[in-house]
């Protein structure tokens, strides 16, 4: 049985700093893209980032580049969210998904497993 558990969420003032983790168990950790999804209030599920199975690809969405970084720990079969410089507009409920597709997507129904959800929220 699959089974992805977040950790990592909470309140955090803007400018500052979260790190959410992502633990994968039941599967082939490697043969798996790595992604984290967010969905805000009112708004659509959206992708924030990707990453290869391997770990030597990644995909960012543009609103988080530079401030966002997606990382993988084999040894520990987790994937890593660090979100530096948190935006109001970071608000959201934070999604792990794994998928067994080809390439790095950043679809969502591409993605076969789906941890619990993380809320972040940034006061201003």
């Amino acid at each position: 049985q699959v089974r992805l558990v977040e950790s990592g969420g909470g309140l955090v003032q803007a400018g500052g700093s979260l790190r959410l983790s992502c633990a994968a168990s039941g599967l082939t950790f490697t043969t798996y893209h790595g992604a984290w999804f967010r969905q805000g209030p009112g708004k659509e599920r959206e992708v924030v980032a990707a990453i290869s199975g391997l770990g030597l690809s990644t995909r960012y969405l543009d609103s988080v580049k530079g401030r966002f970084t997606i990382s993988r720990d084999h040894a520990k079969n987790t994937v890593y969210l660090q979100m530096n410089s948190l935006k109001p507009e970071d608000t959201a409920v934070y999604y792990c998904a794994v998928s067994s597709a080809a390439g790095v997507v950043f679809g969502a129904e591409d993605y076969d497993y789906w941890g619990q959800g993380a809320q972040v929220i940034v006061s201003s």
